[in-house]
């Protein structure tokens, strides 16, 4: 049994008060009208849920990984859409964390804490996916600044954004492509459509366009020509924050699937009597603690300090497949109603898939498992 500390307790706790107090206010307004609630980054900063990840001196909580990915699956086991706000916002901000200026720091992330400024991360373009190599946003150096150029889909948050830390070429010359890339925090481009997604809705996923963006040099997030290897190196935490997404994704499932199985009768007595019930509900908690148990060891490997990109690409791989499978089983404890929209597994089932993907693909997890292991 995992012991937490004071700080990993208080911010479960938190994440707690938050959905018994006001996640129900946002659940279905989110998947139904598929627009972020103007009211949500404010309650989410109110509980002190946005920059918790934060140094204190920029208004965080300066918790660490595990304590992260504590609160992103107990907020995920109610609304996998808000635990996803979050971990967006830590996947733009954890890079400027790392490589950013104390300028941009400063100016940045206490709004950002606050709930008054939202930063995209713009990667995806698209025809570079899972190959960021193949990205073809540029950003030309002219006098004090950047002129970017080019476009991003599926961004998270794109649609509602203040800003963004963006990936693009700076040495199209260099050698290998990926040696010629940065990330530049940008303002003042376009905003595009939303998308209209299956699942994890509200999120204001859309484009971004940058049509002769001006960018100053000292919006420069890192060093010059090394973004991509910069993003390389962030993707581990990321990935351990989609496992503690998945594992509470799974677990709202499994929540909904045991009242149901108390509550629905057939034959003159619960369905929760049957063997065939109590066997799928007994394979998901198997599956979901396991998940859980990968989850929280790879972010304790990184609060450490330690190696743990194999074993959180472990937790990402298995928490999401755990979570499409949990996800599954419950609809179909629910039988007939678990495909009605009326009922939380429907929703649920939507929101897993997503998990098998973003963060790199389930297949791009398992390369990384194999190389890890094969060299």
């Amino acid at each position: 049994m995992i012991e937490f500390n004071e700080k990993q307790e208080l911010i479960l706790e938190t994440a707690r008060e938050f959905n018994a107090n006001e996640a129900a206010k946002f659940v279905e307004a989110m998947d139904h009208e598929n627009k972020l609630p103007e009211a949500l980054p404010d309650r989410l900063a109110q509980y002190g849920l946005l920059g918790m990840k934060f140094p204190e001196e920029y208004g965080g909580g300066e918790v660490d990984s595990l304590a992260a990915a504590l609160a992103i699956e107990e907020l995920a086991r109610v609304s996998p859409a808000i635990s996803d706000f979050v971990l967006a916002l830590h996947a733009s901000t954890g890079v400027l964390l790392s490589y950013g200026s104390d300028a941009l720091k400063e100016r940045l992330l206490p709004p950002i804490a606050e709930g008054k400024l939202i930063m995209a991360y713009g990667l995806t373009e698209p025809d570079a996916g899972s190959d960021l190599a193949g990205i073809r946003t540029t950003a030309q150096k002219k006098g004090d600044h950047y002129v970017l150029k080019g476009s991003k889909t599926y961004i998270t948050l794109g649609a509602a954004s203040d800003c963004a830390v963006v990936l693009a070429i700076t040495n199209p010359e260099a050698e290998k492509r990926h040696h010629g890339m940065s990330l530049v925090l940008a303002e003042g481009y376009t905003r595009g459509k939303r998308e209209d997604l299956m699942g994890l809705r509200g999120l204001d996923v859309g484009e971004l366009s940058f049509n002769n963006v001006e960018v100053p040099l000292e919006n420069l997030v890192g060093v010059e020509n090394e973004g991509f290897i910069q993003i390389m190196k962030s993707l581990d935490g990321g990935r351990i924050e989609v496992a503690a997404l998945s594992v509470g994704l799974a677990q709202g499932a499994l929540d909904c699937a045991v009242n149901y199985a108390k509550e629905r009768k057939q034959f003159g007595k619960p369905i929760a009597a049957f063997q065939a019930i109590q066997f799928m509900i007994a394979d998901m908690q198997t599956r979901i603690e396991a998940a859980r148990r990968l989850t929280y060891y790879a972010a304790m490997l990184r609060d450490a300090g330690k190696p743990h990109s194999r074993e959180a690409s472990e937790a990402k791989l298995f928490a999401s497949e755990i979570a499409m499978q949990c996800a599954s089983d419950a609809v179909q404890i629910h039988g007939g109603y678990g495909y009605s929209k009326e009922y939380t597994v429907e929703r649920l089932f939507r929101d897993a898939k997503i998990n098998q993907i973003f963060e790199g693909t389930n297949q791009i997890q398992r390369i990384v498992i194999a190389k890890n292991l094969l060299g």
